[in-house]
């Protein structure tokens, strides 16, 4: 009997179900039928959330895996236990304020904007992750492959996007232009975490046309919230220690 139920639970796909159906029913002798159904449906839903985050995550093309939890607050990075514990509760998204994370190479700029961005996804929030001088490569293979807009449409869907590393350089007026095209389809409707080590004081200076300089400055500023990182670079603390070599035999540390 149990194996016919798996066969139809598995034939409605409710994969959950089907996989805890077993421990369940050794589990929860004694309880009332309600009791039961509440949860094995939980287990269902815990599964699809589950399925749904691991998509969700696949698709944002995060360049690695970061998580709130592995942020080290051992010393000072310009921002505290709680406000990351702010950040996670998603209050920048539900205002439609944008996220500005600054600091200098290797503070954890590029970490925290990846570890929101996965934690929106576990949420069942869409992101999409792009390092900026990057973004300006795909564009450019999307038009030659005629798919810009059907691109531009999906961009416009996700949630959140995630602009890595805005300011390495100067852009220009294509690059400004097809970077207004995103932010007009999104402006007002959701929001932005973008990370750089510039100052959005000096974002104007970053494009030819002061028109469309003023234009882009003001959809990625207008509202927003700043995050100042400092403490140095976290990768020089980490790779500090691996790159100290063992003492030869016999001799004293200095």
């Amino acid at each position: 009997m149990i194996e016919q139920l798996k066969k139809q639970i598995f034939s409605l796909r409710l994969l959950g179900i089907s996989a805890a159906i077993e421990r369940r029913l050794a589990e929860t002798e004694g309880l009332s039928h309600a009791e039961f159904l509440a949860i094995v449906l939980g287990d269902e839903e815990l599964s699809r959330r589950q399925a749904s985050a691991k998509r969700l995550i696949h698709r944002a093309h995060f360049t690695r895996e970061c998580s709130l939890e592995e942020w080290d607050s051992s010393f000072d990075r310009g921002i505290t236990k709680t406000k990351i514990r702010e950040l996670a509760s998603f209050g920048f998204y539900h205002a439609r304020t944008n996220l500005i994370i600054l600091g200098k190479t290797g503070e954890g700029k590029s970490h925290l904007g990846m570890a929101l961005g996965r934690r929106l996804c576990q949420e069942g929030l869409s992101a999409q992750f792009h390092s900026t001088n990057l973004l300006f490569e795909v564009i450019a293979a999307e038009r030659a492959a005629g798919t810009y807009l059907k691109w531009l449409a999906h961009i416009h869907s996700a949630k959140v996007l995630i602009l890595d590393d805005f300011g390495l350089r100067r852009y220009n007026h294509d690059e400004a232009s097809c970077l207004m095209d995103i932010l007009e389809g999104r402006y007002q409707r959701t929001c932005q975490i973008i990370t750089s080590q510039v100052d959005p004081k000096g974002w104007l200076k970053l494009f030819e046309d002061s028109v469309i300089a003023e234009a882009i400055v003001d959809r990625l500023t207008k509202p927003s919230e700043t995050i100042k990182l400092r403490g140095g670079s976290y990768r020089e603390r980490l790779d500090g220690p691996r790159q100290q070599k063992p003492l030869a035999s016999g001799a004293k540390p200095n």
